[in-house]
């Protein structure tokens, strides 16, 4: 997030001041607070966070915490969209440049050098996937990263790879895992934290990017194919250190499993049911939105069917007026919109590609 142009206050709404911070809090609780206590923090006004009380101009009310979330969230929105899309612009220079004056065979394995080493290669087929992950998952000895896309984790897929998560925890490797808000409700899930213990944090949100997996900030693995049968096996610093941005970044933004989700504020309205309508507002038609979301088209219809009767709305275009009217059009806890490309059967374990 951007910065206001101040010397004194060179910050934006994610990392106030100590000072903005103090008269900030100070609003909120109170619902409003002199103009005189905003003058020494400038950095309230020009980041909106605090604005004039239309009743009585010697007064400043705060923007709510919700508002100034959405804010944030379209600013990471912008910039994770804006790298995942360079990124996927160097893969695709990569694979285009690998396959000049030579035929690439279907069990090929690509490959560019980096100190004598593979900075980033290509594995075909499941087993050797499965393969370099053992290997990577051998050698790590301090931390693996894991953003999962989809729904509901089911035990079997859990189970898949659980023989790597149990060798992870032996040597004391510490775990944090990415989910979807939907992957609260499996069993199987709950399961798998209780089992690994302080092994492992997880935390969710509503939307996900792509399968990622990191292990000791020193390699990676992303799907390179809509099916998964494909994977990248990525090892250059740069690409590293930008997948790890991204998942700080994601797991500031998410809410730990141990945690309920934040109430709508919107009665009769699930926290499901706002990122729902969002997606609604956007446009969105009912299959992109589920999969979005982790959840079954039938699923997501049921959502906006209790949408509209909430909001008593008789058609989807009354429903997106509805939406808009009530402020459920925004971006609050969503992150960027990249493709999930999963089928059911991609749904694995957190040490699985």
């Amino acid at each position: 997030m951007t910065g206001h142009g101040t010397d004194a206050h060179p910050h934006g709404a994610d990392r106030l001041c100590d000072a903005g911070d103090l008269v900030y809090s100070r609003a909120v609780r109170r619902g409003r607070v002199p103009r005189t206590d905003a003058e020494p923090v400038p950095c309230l006004l020009e980041l909106a966070l605090l604005h004039p009380d239309p009743d009585d101009m010697d007064w400043l009310v705060p923007t709510s915490p919700q508002e100034v979330m959405t804010r944030l969230l379209r600013g990471v929105y912008d910039e994770v969209s804006e790298s995942h899309r360079r990124v996927g612009s160097a893969v695709e220079a990569f694979e285009r440049y690998a396959g000049l004056g030579r035929r690439i065979q279907a069990s090929a394995m690509a490959s560019v050098s980096l100190e004598g080493g593979a900075a980033i290669r290509v594995l075909d087929g499941l087993a050797r996937i499965q393969a370099a992950m053992d290997d990577a998952t051998e050698a790590c000895t301090g931390e693996v990263l894991t953003v999962q896309p989809g729904g509901i984790r089911r035990e079997p897929e859990l189970t898949e790879g659980l023989h790597r998560a149990l060798a992870l925890r032996s040597r004391g490797v510490r775990m944090r895992d990415l989910y979807t808000h939907v992957a609260r409700h499996g069993q199987g899930l709950l399961n798998y934290l209780e089992l690994m213990g302080d092994a492992v944090e997880a935390r969710t949100l509503d939307e996900v990017v792509d399968r990622l997996i990191l292990f000791d900030r020193t390699v990676a693995f992303i799907p390179a194919n809509a099916d998964h049968t494909m994977a990248l096996e990525l090892r250059h610093p740069a690409l590293i250190e930008y997948f790890v941005t991204v998942f700080d970044r994601l797991w500031r933004l998410a809410i730990p499993v141990a945690v309920p989700l934040p109430d709508t504020g919107i009665e009769g309205i699930s926290h499901r049911e706002q990122s729902i309508a969002a997606l609604l507002a956007e446009g969105h038609q009912d299959a992109v939105i589920a999969e979005r979301l982790g959840i079954s088209v039938r699923t997501c219809r049921a959502h906006i069917a209790r949408l509209s009767e909430t909001l008593g709305a008789a058609s989807r275009t009354q429903l997106g007026v509805r939406i808009a009217q009530v402020g459920l059009d925004g971006a609050a806890s969503r992150v960027p919109d990249v493709p999930a490309q999963l089928t059911p059967a991609d749904q694995e374990s957190p040490t699985a590609l």
